[in-house]
């Protein structure tokens, strides 16, 4: 019958009448493998960032040191797995490999030993589902002696040192203190420098003058002549006279009654106040909200003259706010709201990201038709060229001449014997005789400058 081993140390089980004359290496290597796990100390080189720990059946392996001495040069965290799975193991680890080491052993908990740290751990050996335990995570270690003095604070106490950064030497500084704990509490929340705390080297003042400033006194709320500062209970000063302040005044808030003179920079959130004292005034016994009738008024204004519309002006450049109406292209982005209102009416620019605005230099506009049949068969936005009515009249050369329409004979040419009457051979229209006359049709006019609202 084949030998066995133990689950755990994998310590081998001779079967009876086995290894005859060879059960003494079989001894040795169990007693090895016992001293390991009892007293043994291995030293482990671990690199790259992973590393087996291996417990061999009947061989003495790494696996069955009870101390664990982690060095070597990892290139990351180092993950060791502990093999196999169902083995149960007790390790006191060391970690001085300059990496945080993190063991495992199956899919349940892993337990992570950081640089320069010790833990005691054990793998529970549950095969697959196997984890590792941190045993020191919650050590109830009793009373605690430091350099042979008990320790007597509680955890709460000590725990007030969270985050101290205090030197050995500013701790000292405590020594022969007589102050209380509540007293020395009065110091929480403080935010003094070391600086400002020397001010008071050589202050003489006994606990009951400086209690004339405690801070939320019941006892305080009376003011006398010499001591002009009041505190109460709320920690709010009342009381305060001839007050002068050199450098910066900052608070979140102020009451200030009486008159307030500032003889420097003025800020507000921040910001600087530059108006005058009159410019300010204006605002004086003002009750509405300044702020929300402004934006009112602003988009009034925006809302009575709309993008889009067609305004003439008496100068020669647009204002804020309006295009010349020249047929300029521009961008549909930056005037997106004009956009909106007239598209590609009067041109589609490149079709994507420009388009024209309209062309009224040197044209009178005329209302849409939009249906009446005035004007008919317009499109919204088209353009007309100049025309007028027809004028009309027929001349007859008979005996005597006729005309007729925007024709009069007024006389004829030349004698006959025709008993006076005589037939016109010449005729003609100059309307310049009876009206002004231009290379256009136009009305009595004033150039102005047409622009359209963005």
């Amino acid at each position: 019958m084949p030998s066995t081993y133990t689950t755990n140390g994998g310590i081998e089980l001779p079967a009876n009448g086995e290894q005859s004359a060879t059960w003494g290496n079989t001894v040795n290597d169990n007693m090895n493998i016992i001293d390991r796990l009892t007293n043994g100390v291995g030293s482990i080189a671990l690199s790259g960032t992973t590393h087996t720990l291996i417990t061999t059946d009947g061989t003495p392996s790494d696996g069955h040191y009870s101390v664990l001495a982690l060095g070597g040069s990892p290139s990351g965290t180092n993950t060791i797995t502990v093999s196999p799975n169902d083995g149960q193991h007790l390790y006191i680890v060391k970690n001085a490999s300059g990496q945080i080491v993190t063991f495992t052993q199956g899919s349940g908990a892993n337990v992570s030993v950081a640089n320069n740290t010790s833990k005691i751990i054990y793998a529970d050996g549950a095969g697959s589902g196997a984890a590792i335990v941190d045993i020191t995570a919650n050590l109830d270690l009793g009373a605690i002696i430091l350099n042979g003095a008990a320790i007597t604070s509680s955890a709460a106490e000590i725990n007030k040192l969270d985050g101290m950064t205090s030197s050995k030497a500013e701790l000292n500084i405590l020594t022969g203190v007589t102050s209380s704990a509540a007293e020395i509490n009065k110091l929480d929340n403080m935010t003094s420098s070391k600086a400002e705390l020397n001010i008071l080297t050589g202050v003489t003042a006994t606990p009951a003058n400086v209690n004339t400033l405690a801070l939320g006194g019941t006892a305080n709320g009376t003011a006398v002549a010499s001591k002009a500062v009041v505190l109460d209970a709320a920690k709010d000063y009342t009381g305060v006279r001839n007050l002068t302040i050199v450098g910066e005044l900052d608070a979140a808030t102020g009451d200030f009654s009486g008159n307030v003179d500032v003889g420097g920079a003025f800020s507000l959130s921040g910001t600087a106040i530059s108006s005058t004292a009159a410019e300010i005034n204006f605002v004086a016994g003002v009750t509405s909200a300044i702020q929300s009738q402004l934006n009112a008024l602003t988009a009034a204004t925006a809302a009575a003259v709309p993008a889009g519309a067609v305004n003439s002006f008496a100068m020669n450049s647009a204002p804020t706010g309006w295009l010349n109406c020249d047929g300029a292209t521009i961008s549909r982005s930056t005037y997106s709201v004009l956009f909106a209102a007239i598209g590609t009416t009067y041109g589609a620019g490149d079709g994507t990201s420009t388009f024209l605005v309209p062309d009224l230099r040197g044209e009178f506009l005329r209302g849409w038709d939009n249906g009446r049949g005035v004007d008919a068969s317009r499109a919204f936005g088209s353009a007309q060229g100049d025309a007028i009515r027809n004028i009309t009249g027929t001349l007859t050369a008979s005996k005597p001449p006729a005309a007729s329409g925007a024709f009069t004979v007024v006389g004829g040419q030349g004698g006959g014997s025709d008993g006076g009457q005589n037939t016109a051979s010449l005729y003609t229209f100059n309307a310049a005789n009876v009206v002004p006359t231009a290379a256009e049709n136009r009305p009595r006019n004033m150039a102005l400058l047409y622009c359209i609202k963005t």
